[in-house]
């Protein structure tokens, strides 16, 4: 599957709203889903969305999230995974997307997309120079008999041969798309037979007459007349599938094995036998759907001896013979289930025990110490809620253009060149060439810089990096002063300094 982003920050626009009538419609859609599940009306917004710019922006993705109070990253997954959702700006006046299946395929796409490349740009995805035309190749159109295809924003044109196709790009070019017909583009009508229909072309009367005309009888050839009035059956019934009792492998007298000795044995004999087997067995014999006695399972019996070896296994538990698994429940629970996850039976006296809102308790204690909800009570997802809408967005916390404005401290040791031969800070894990190259602009070069530094100077470098917290994971300070101490090198400041 290929990957999927959003297109570069400087087509990017600054915000996105709907129109008037497009958020009338956006509003009407949510109402449609039940309460709580409003989120489910996601792909329909940013489909409006994308009809209503021609690509799916940062910020379209951002407001629709804002208007379902969804997370802003489910949004962004949903958009980055259908590709039916353009994440780059597309032709504003015809995106054409190519069908490459293979019935397409077979009848000449790729000579429609040879066409899209010099017409429209060498690559998929990329616009003309004025911006107008775009293209790309997509998987079945759902045309296959009419092959092969392309489809302009909602209209498909089928039946294309390369010249047709480059006439259609020339139109909508000069902005004359509306004069364009979809659908095939041969003569051909919908999906019928290109030179008209070679069958089932009259009733059924008049195919009847037909033959009658030329072979002088009629329907199936000559065969006897059918439906009411047509008399007898002149065939019997057929007895195919029907097993032939006169063979000799049926034969009752045949001798076999298990069968009572001697080959004048009756067999409604055998069958009255092995019926009064059957009964004394008191089991159900074949197209019998029970025994032949009822009575006690003895069931009680061996859960009171189950729960008795139950009880001897746990250690402090009493045996319970009552017929009951209480007590191997009880046994089992508390061996895998953690007291704290418990909801008890019963409470101390004078505290009420309220499972109004699903909360856990701790059983060791009598006040209500969870904010959990329990499982079998929640209604909702977990992210129903994503915070703030406005905190919710692309941009780092971090100001552009002010990195003072960075978490933690920003360390007080840079410097504007290396004192002496700089350190190979790639030595420090979860640092490589451009890394290395990214601290050295910033002014650190020596492993002592890095050595030196306070826990809150390290998470400005963390957030200076976009690391998320990986450059205090992996302690570069105690990396560092690990190198600084195995290779011997000094801290290389001059007289005086501190």
């Amino acid at each position: 599957m290929s990957v999927r982003r959003l297109a570069e920050e400087t087509v990017q626009p600054a915000g996105f709203a709907f129109t008037e009538e497009n958020a009338a419609w956006a509003e009407a859609t949510i109402r449609k889903y039940p309460e709580g599940r409003q989120q489910s009306a996601v792909i329909p917004l940013l489909m409006r969305a994308q009809d209503q710019d021609g690509w799916v922006t940062k910020a379209a993705i951002e407001h629709v999230a804002d208007m379902l109070e969804m997370p802003l990253i489910r949004v962004l997954e949903v958009a980055t995974f259908y590709t039916q959702f353009q994440l780059n700006p597309v032709g504003t006046r015809a995106h054409v997307q190519v069908c490459g299946t293979t019935p397409c395929m077979l009848r000449g796409a790729e000579d429609l997309k040879a066409v899209c490349r010099k017409k429209i740009h060498a690559q998929p995805f990329h616009r003309n120079e004025a911006g107008t035309l775009s293209w790309e190749e997509v998987e079945c159109l759902g045309a296959c008999v009419n092959a092969p295809m392309v489809m302009v924003f909602q209209d498909t044109y089928e039946d294309l041969t390369p010249e047709r196709l480059e006439a259609i790009i020339d139109l909508f070019e000069a902005g004359r798309g509306d004069e364009l017909r979809p659908g095939p583009q041969n003569g051909r009508h919908l999906s019928a037979p290109l030179g008209g229909l070679t069958t089932l072309t009259g009733d059924y009367d008049d195919i009847i007459e037909t033959q009658r005309r030329e072979s002088g009888h009629g329907p199936a050839n000559g065969a006897a007349p059918q439906g009411a009035g047509a008399g007898a059956a002149s065939t019997p019934p057929s007895d195919a599938g029907r097993p032939d009792t006169a063979a000799a492998e049926t034969d009752p007298t045949i001798a076999a094995p298990g069968k009572a000795q001697g080959n004048e044995t009756v067999a409604a004999g055998e069958r009255d036998e092995g019926d009064e087997l059957t009964t004394e067995a008191h089991v159900p014999a074949a197209g019998q759907t029970g025994g032949t006695r009822q009575g006690g399972t003895g069931e009680a019996e061996r859960d009171a001896a189950e729960v008795g070896q139950a009880a001897d296994a746990s250690s402090g538990a009493e045996a319970n013979t009552d017929g009951t698994m209480r007590h191997k429940e009880a046994a089992a629970t508390e061996a895998v289930v953690p007291d704290v996850r418990l909801v008890p039976d019963d409470r101390t006296a004078g505290a009420a025990l309220d499972l109004s809102e699903g909360k856990d308790y701790d059983r060791a204690n009598t006040d209500q110490v969870g904010v959990t909800e329990i499982e079998g009570r929640r209604t909702e997802t977990s992210d129903v809620t994503p915070g703030p809408a406005h905190a919710d967005h692309f941009e780092s916390a971090a100001e552009p253009g002010k990195p003072d404005s960075r978490p933690g401290d920003k360390p007080a040791d840079l410097l504007s060149a290396p004192r002496g031969e700089k350190d190979e800070l790639q030595k420090i894990r979860g640092i490589g060439p451009v890394i290395e190259a990214r601290l050295n602009e910033l002014g650190i070069y020596h492993f002592w810089q890095i050595a030196e530094w306070r826990e809150t100077e390290l998470i400005w470098i963390d957030d200076y990096l976009n690391f998320r917290g990986r450059a205090v994971r992996e302690e570069w300070i105690q990396q560092a002063k690990d190198l600084q101490a195995g290779s011997g090198a000094s801290s290389g400041k001059g007289e005086g300094e501190a």
